[in-house]
């Protein structure tokens, strides 16, 4: 099983060595570091004789729509760092508390818009499809962000911050509620000096199955719970058929998300990376375009004469 964790930077490369390469079966791979590529000819090139093109997105490309990333110098919410709330044990031990931090963040989510970034990749998939080629869009994110803007094949491996799972009877169900119940109306704000609001464990929101009653939690996945099962599976399948992939404003510290990249650049797919900033993971790809999401992906991702139609 791979349970959500965050991997110091400093273990990255270690972990980047010993890759199984699908294409060389039980043979390890040690990827080099090199000096990637941000020539945007370059990659247009390939991107266009590509037939399965596979993007991975992280929480940056969602900062651009103004969705706080809890990353980082300053990245709280309160006095909590997002990893402290988003565990099952936080959870038990003040589901008021660990409410009111997805209650606000639900609210902000439901306030903001797709950015260029998302369209790109959007417009992208709709136009790939015409065109008889694949293209799949592999999410950390729980906004919905990329459904908004009108992705379809999309794998949103940490689940929806707008879906909810009883801890009673386990059913799943879609919520836009706003608030997601009474008691949490106004509550939530970020200032470090806000009291927490200690709401009664009933008055939280509940199931509404008949005869349950039991309290829901966010269906997304915490830090120490495991991915779906097939959910991955169909991953794996993607990152194996994949002939380029686009890695979009990830921190590849979140595993086991932090290594799928790294898997496709092991046996020689093209990997470009879209990112404010350097990762640990940049000098393992190809190519590394730096800047805002928004600006850097209608360019790679423009229709181009040559795009290959199957």
């Amino acid at each position: 099983m791979r349970p959500l964790q965050i991997i110091p930077s400093r273990l990255i490369s270690q972990l980047y060595c010993g890759l199984n390469s699908p294409a060389a079966t039980g043979t390890k791979i040690c990827l080099t570091m090199a000096r990637p590529s941000s020539n945007m000819a370059d990659f247009r090139k390939i991107f266009a004789k590509a037939k399965h093109v596979v993007i991975l997105s992280g929480a940056g490309i969602s900062a651009e729509s103004g969705i706080p990333t809890f990353r980082g110098a300053g990245g709280y919410w309160r006095k909590w760092q997002a990893q402290a709330l988003a565990t099952p044990q936080a959870f038990a031990q003040n589901p008021s508390l660990v409410w009111e931090f997805y209650h606000y963040r639900r609210e902000v989510i439901q306030r903001v818009e797709p950015n260029p970034g998302h369209l790109a990749i959007a417009q992208c998939e709709a136009r790939l499809r015409e065109q008889g080629r694949r293209f799949m869009v592999i999410t950390q994110n729980i906004d919905e962000l990329h459904r908004k803007a009108g992705t379809k094949n999309l794998l949103e491996i940490h689940g929806s911050i707008f879906k909810t799972r009883c801890t009673s009877c386990g059913v799943v169900a879609e919520n836009y509620k706003s608030p997601i119940c009474s008691a949490l109306s106004g509550k939530g704000a970020p200032d470090p000096e806000m009291q927490d609001a200690r709401i009664p464990v009933e008055e939280l929101p509940r199931c509404e199955e008949p005869g349950c009653g039991g309290l829901l939690r966010p269906h997304v996945v915490w830090f120490g719970e495991n991915l779906d099962p097939a959910v991955l599976e169909e991953v794996d399948k993607e990152l194996a058929l994949c002939d380029l992939c686009l890695v979009v404003g990830t921190s590849s510290v979140v595993y086991p998300a932090a290594m799928f990249a790294p898997q496709v650049s092991a046996r020689g797919v093209p990997v470009a990376e879209f990112n404010m900033e350097t990762t640990p993971a940049t000098n393992r790809f190809r190519f590394h375009f730096q800047g805002p999401c928004g600006t850097t992906l209608p360019e790679a991702l423009a229709p181009l004469e040559a795009e290959t139609v199957s």
